[in-house]
């Protein structure tokens, strides 16, 4: 299977969660990683060039830090610009179709405010719905998230042994995650 994840942190080498799980990514020769801040420092993106890298792998992942509820504005942009009417939805827009999308996710709060009834109200999962939804509705396959939670309390062992995790999680069969 190929994968690529795409990295978006507005300042990925200044993230010790975001760091962390890249530097495991590293370790794995079948994982394509991309920065998307890196790669596009004015935010102009190269669409042709980013469908045709989205063409080229089974899965998906997109990583970056849970703020504001949401993902940073440049994924965001990403998503507008990339996922095109007549390429990835609507007539003709089936070029997805069979991809697995994942997301990857850092939160300085503990899972338990991330609940009902806890400090945010609301799941991770609900958070995410809206990117879910985007996913889909261009035909992709969306598979369950991956997220560490409380990153800014984590030792180092923490989050490598979190990454170790994540590695792992965007690598196991889609029957295995969701079973």
């Amino acid at each position: 299977m190929n994968i690529m994840v795409i990295a978006a942190h507005p300042d990925l080498h200044q993230s010790r969660a975001s760091k962390a799980l890249i530097r495991e990514l590293n370790k794995h020769a079948d994982i394509h990683i991309r920065d998307l801040y890196l790669e596009h420092p004015t935010w102009q993106i190269d669409v042709k060039k980013e469908q045709r890298m989205l063409l080229q792998h089974d899965r998906i992942v997109f990583q970056f830090p849970f703020y504001w509820f949401s993902c940073p504005p440049l994924l965001k942009k990403w998503f507008d610009d990339v996922l095109t009417f007549g390429w990835a939805y609507g007539p003709g827009g089936e070029k997805l179709l069979g991809k697995e999308f994942m997301i990857a996710t850092t939160t300085g709060g503990t899972e338990a405010c991330y609940r009902s009834g806890g400090e945010n109200t609301y799941t991770i999962s609900e958070f995410l719905r809206s990117i879910e939804r985007t996913l889909t509705k261009c035909n992709g396959t969306f598979l369950p998230a991956f997220v560490v939670y409380r990153v800014t309390q984590a030792t180092d062992a923490d989050l490598a042994n979190a990454a170790e995790k994540y590695a792992e999680f965007i690598k196991a069969p889609r029957e295995v995650l969701i079973h």
